[in-house]
């Protein structure tokens, strides 16, 4: 087996959860990541875990959202006591078809995301990752040969991850005590938000794998302006390109799409919450140089910000503080590397992608 499959399990298993013996395990993955869950299973029996497979299909997933009417979505209830006795989840991602559910009824697919929820939120409790096992449909998406993905996520995944929370922590220790944050992107993006009260965390590849940001989390009703999202994203198996929201009193009031905008509609549609945002994040990954159209990664690169449409990060929302609720957290990514700056309590702290605590910076 290929060293750097072995080596993103043991990452996995030691760094990301920190799996114990005689934790309960669900590995959930299609069959085209057959050699990381191999992997991953010789790690969990050298740990004395005890782990449950559950494979996905793509395939299977989208005949069942064609046949299903909309009004039977509702929350599986084997699969939410099984999330109640499980201690650690790994989740992983890998394509054979990446449009494979693009012609399913965006509004189903709104409808199954709310049936999600309580799932969702059982395991968001738990120890949790989430990471990409490189397929060939997914190099296709990121216009990559199967050979150079494999690099790059490998290469993405295989770092020192103390270093890159060293580096990250001083973009927390900024946005932890602040009050106000604006992003100002050319002449798209101009977009204020309130922090005051709200934690920031520093992801350095416990949740996510790749890590590689420091977040946090607006006021619900706090976010005003207008964000031109720069990167495609999918949404229903469909891209939408050129997305643009214009925000008042924290909710999306007008957006638009130049492709897919019925899905963009249909997603801020899915709730009362869809329509707000429930993170800010700081992508601070140099590892990861290019956009590849695979938000796990997108979102982490240096020089770009995300804010998410939907349910709030619950690790930045102190206990007595407003969480904006949602079945939906969609990330939407901005170039910042360019005529673009971050402003925090009135001070620049990062300009055209150089940040206020690196060589370069010019305020």
């Amino acid at each position: 087996m290929d060293d750097r499959i072995q080596r993103h399990a043991e990452i996995l298993v030691d760094h990301c959860t920190d799996v114990a013996p005689d934790d309960n395990v669900l590995v959930r993955a299609p069959s085209s990541a057959d050699d990381l869950v191999v992997a991953l299973y010789e790690q969990l029996g050298q740990r004395g875990a005890r782990p449950t497979l559950s494979w996905t299909n793509s395939r299977a997933g989208r005949a069942y959202a064609r046949a299903m009417d909309e009004a039977d979505f509702r929350p599986k209830d084997h699969r939410l006591a099984a999330m109640e006795e499980t201690d650690v989840v790994i989740l992983i991602r890998g394509a054979t078809n990446a449009a494979e559910t693009s012609d399913v009824d965006p509004e189903k697919g709104a409808a199954a995301s709310q049936a999600r929820q309580p799932i969702l939120e059982e395991r968001l409790d738990k120890r949790w990752v989430m990471t990409q096992h490189p397929t060939p449909a997914d190099a296709q998406q990121a216009g990559m040969s199967t050979a150079a993905w494999e690099e790059f996520v490998y290469d993405a995944v295989n770092r020192d991850w103390d270093a890159q929370r060293e580096f990250q922590e001083q973009m927390v220790e900024i946005l932890d005590p602040a009050s106000e944050v604006r992003i100002v992107s050319g002449d798209a993006t101009d977009l204020r938000m309130s922090v005051e009260g709200m934690d920031a965390a520093n992801d350095s590849g416990e949740k996510n794998m790749p890590g590689g940001e420091a977040f946090t989390v607006p006021v619900p009703d706090s976010v005003e302006g207008t964000v031109f999202v720069d990167v495609p994203f999918r949404e229903g198996g469909r891209e939408v390109h050129d997305a643009r929201l214009e925000f008042e009193d924290g909710e999306v009031v007008e957006c638009s799409a130049s492709r897919n905008e019925d899905a963009l509609e249909t997603l801020l549609d899915t709730d009362e919450g869809a329509r707000r945002l429930g993170e800010l994040g700081i992508g601070m990954n140099r590892g990861i140089d290019r956009t590849t159209h695979h938000m796990l990664f997108d979102e982490k690169m240096g020089d770009t910000i995300h804010v998410a449409l939907g349910n709030a990060v619950e690790e930045c929302v102190p206990e007595g503080r407003e969480f904006n609720e949602s079945g939906r957290h969609v990330d939407l990514l901005v170039d910042v590397s360019e005529d673009s700056f971050i402003e925090v309590d009135g001070e620049v702290v990062q300009r055209n992608g150089t940040f206020v605590f690196e060589d370069g910076f010019e305020g």
